[in-house]
Formats: structure tokens, C-alpha cells, sequence
């Protein structure tokens, strides 16, 4: 195997690419490649959403590239690029995107996995909701 390596690890405030992941974690020793996407949907805990806006620390870039690169760091990987989207987001937008390549296909699913759920719950990004009815409300602050 090659030596383990994180092609992506960023925050932005422009529109994310699925294709961007896939092409930086892309290998020839890759035997598997993950992908995990997760978008803006129109409704949470019943209630109808209108929008999202994402909101990071500024330290948000380099806890996401320590995590990554703490999870490449048990040799299961080939590749890992992980990209989540800060400002206001509409509904059917790309929120984050993260990408695993490793020798087989259950390492690059377990790391997969185990990425986008240390980031939801480690790096501080904050989602403000605004639903249709004119509430709004805050998920993931301290």
C-alpha cells in the first residue's frame, strides 16, 4: 500500500463538487472508493426547512485535516478528502462531501463512516436552521 495520504480537507463558502472528492482520493491501489454526501433537505423533526446557514470557528480547516489525518493515520486508507460548505445553503445544496479510497472496500466504507461522524460530532460547525414557519434554531453549538 502507499503511503496513507489527506488530498482534501477544507471549509468554503462555495458550492462543493462531488467530483473534486472523487478525483483527489483516486488511486490505482484503490481497490474501493466511499463517498458520503450530505445535502440540505427540505424538512427536519417534521417541520418544513427553507434554508440553512453553516457557520465554522476559524480553527474549523485544521481540526477537519487532524482528523483525517489522525483516521489515516491507522494505514486502512489510501486516500481521504473531506470538504464541508459554511454560509447560506437552499434546500437540495451540497453540505459536506467526504471521500475514502482504501485496498478493499470495507476499510474505505468503516473510515468513510467514521470520518463524516467525528466530524458532525468533533469539529465545531454550526447549522442554523430556518424553517417554514418562521422558527428558526441552532444545532451543534457548545
Amino acid at each position: 500500500m502507499t503511503c496513507v495520504s489527506v488530498t482534501l480537507a477544507e471549509i468554503r463558502e462555495t458550492p462543493l463538487s462531488v467530483d473534486e472528492v472523487l478525483r483527489s482520493v483516486s488511486d490505482p491501489q484503490a481497490g474501493g472508493i466511499c463517498l458520503f454526501v450530505g445535502t440540505v433537505r427540505d424538512a427536519d423533526s417534521g417541520k418544513g426547512v427553507e434554508r440553512l446557514d453553516y457557520s465554522a470557528h476559524p480553527q474549523a480547516a485544521a481540526l477537519t485535516r487532524a482528523l483525517a489525518e489522525r483516521l489515516d493515520s491507522a494505514g486502512r486508507t489510501v486516500r481521504i478528502g473531506v470538504v464541508h460548505r459554511v454560509g447560506r445553503l437552499e434546500i437540495g445544496d451540497l453540505a459536506v462531501v467526504v471521500g475514502v479510497s482504501a485496498e478493499h472496500r470495507a476499510e474505505a466504507f468503516e473510515v468513510c463512516r467514521a470520518l463524516i461522524d467525528e466530524l458532525k460530532a468533533t469539529v465545531p460547525i454550526w447549522k442554523h436552521q430556518r424553517f417554514s414557519d418562521g422558527v428558526d434554531e441552532w444545532v451543534g453549538l457548545p
